[in-house]
């Protein structure tokens, strides 16, 4: 018989410092109504003392406690994140150490659609029968790797966790994936390393990665509900990597879905990269819009480029 990989906890953390819209206007040539009307982000958390792995701690013990299972149940833990505390060992494993945990644990890189491509690959564990079990979590502390005097991206990015159990299940869980990579806009968005354990800022072209994302995600959305036989009608919620309200809303109106049933943290989060996804998906769970049987669409796309989605009934 086969098996699901099915969503049984979701957690989440945000570090305690807010950084407004109007905290960067002391030091950028911006101001807030600009950066609300160009991102849709009012404010962002953004790291003081904590690293990666202590974030994804925080959000890690928060969906084990809904899962209701302890760490040393865990067949897997695989963590999505652009920006490890060390060069090596993998955060995943630093992590592991810190909630008690027993089973092999292993970083994955896919920057903004790491989360998409972690759960993923764990569906892929749990539908062949190598786990049971899983934990994904996205954990991203991308003030590290930001120019605070770069005003097109200074804006843009903040800090957080969020954390899935999946549970192999008979019934229903994961129900599509697709992941895809395209290598030749390397250098729309990136972020180049100047010397060893040195790491330069990001250089993003704003424009091309508009285009490509709404054009990549709208294509992927259609292709995914035609392969399911399904139309957006049949979807419950769309959960969407939080990088630009002009992006989500843009897809959204492509495939002729009702801003209504998107769920958006942005305005609060910024974009966390690996953790925007999980982080969005958390907040709807515990506030009541996600709910058991939902049809679930979460899209990603990232640096790379590369970008997934998957269709997942709650």
């Amino acid at each position: 018989m086969k098996k699901f990989a099915r969503i049984i906890g979701t957690g989440s953390y945000l570090p305690p410092k807010v950084v407004t819209n109007h905290d960067l206007e002391k030091t950028l040539d911006t101001n807030d109504e600009w950066i609300v009307a160009r991102t849709g982000i009012s404010e962002r958390r953004i790291v003081e003392e904590e690293g990666t792995c202590d974030l994804a701690v925080e959000a890690s013990n928060n969906a084990l406690e809904m899962a209701g299972i302890d760490a040393n149940e865990l067949d897997l833990i695989i963590l999505a994140t652009t920006t490890p505390d060390k060069i090596f060992p993998a955060t995943a494993t630093m992590l592991q150490n810190q909630i008690g945990a027993i089973c092999p644990a292993f970083d994955l890189q896919a920057v903004c659609a790491g989360f998409v491509f972690a759960m993923t690959t764990a569906q892929q564990y749990i539908e062949n029968g190598g786990a049971k079990k899983v934990l994904v979590v996205g954990s991203e502390t991308m003030s590290r790797l930001v120019d605070q005097n770069d005003r097109s991206t200074a804006i843009l990015f903040g800090d957080g966790a969020g954390a899935i159990v999946l549970s192999a299940d008979d019934e229903t869980g994961i129900l599509h994936s697709k992941i895809c990579s395209d290598g030749r806009y390397l250098s729309s968005l990136q972020v180049s390393n100047n010397r060893i354990n040195e790491l330069g800022f990001i250089q993003m072209s704003g424009n091309e990665v508009f285009k490509i994302a709404v054009n990549r995600l709208s294509n992927l959305a259609e292709t995914t509900l035609q392969e399911c036989d399904m139309t957006t009608e049949d979807l419950t919620w769309m959960v969407p990597h939080q990088a630009n309200i002009r992006i989500i809303t843009a897809v959204a109106k492509r495939i002729k879905l009702p801003m209504e049933k998107v769920v958006l943290t942005l305005d609060k989060h910024g974009n966390t990269s690996a953790a925007s996804i999980p982080l969005a998906l958390d907040v709807a769970v515990r506030d009541g819009r996600i709910k058991k049987g939902d049809k679930l669409m979460l899209e990603g796309i990232g640096g790379g480029f590369s970008w997934g989605g998957l269709l997942v009934e709650y």
